[in-house]
C-alpha cells in the first residue's frame, strides 16, 4: 500500500491481478437500462466507501458529486432493487461457497 492510499482505497483496487476489483464484482449484478446510471452508482459507492459513516455531502466532498448522488437516488429510472441487485447476487454467491453454518450478526444498538 502506498503512503497516500487509505484502507478504503485498497479494498477498491485490483488485488489479484485480474480486471475486476471488489467493487466491480459487488456491483456486477446491478444492471440499468442506461449504462451511465451504472457508472454513477459505482462513483457513489466509491465515495461512500471512502467516507464510511459520513453523510452524502461529506462523503462526496464537493457540490457537483453531492448533487449527482441525490439526482441518482431521486431518478425515476432507478429502483432500490436495481441498486441492491449486485450486492444481493454477490452475497448469495459468497454464502453458497461456504460449507456449514453462516452467522449473520446484527447490531441494533442506537445512540441518542
Amino acid at each position: 500500500m502506498s503512503k497516500n492510499a487509505s484502507s478504503a482505497d485498497v479494498c477498491l483496487q485490483n488485488t489479484d491481478n485480474n480486471d475486476a476489483t471488489w467493487l466491480d464484482t459487488e456491483l456486477q449484478g446491478s444492471q440499468f437500462k442506461d449504462h451511465r446510471l451504472g457508472k454513477r452508482l459505482r462513483q457513489l459507492m466509491q465515495n461512500l466507501w471512502s467516507g464510511v459513516g459520513m453523510s452524502i455531502p461529506f462523503a462526496c466532498q464537493d457540490c457537483a458529486n453531492t448533487k449527482a448522488a441525490y439526482y441518482f437516488l431521486d431518478n425515476s429510472n432507478v429502483s432500490e432493487s436495481e441498486i441492491f441487485a449486485g450486492h444481493v447476487q454477490s452475497t448469495t454467491e459468497r454464502f453458497a461457497a461456504i460449507k456449514g453454518m453462516v452467522l449473520v450478526l446484527q447490531d441494533a444498538t442506537e445512540f441518542s
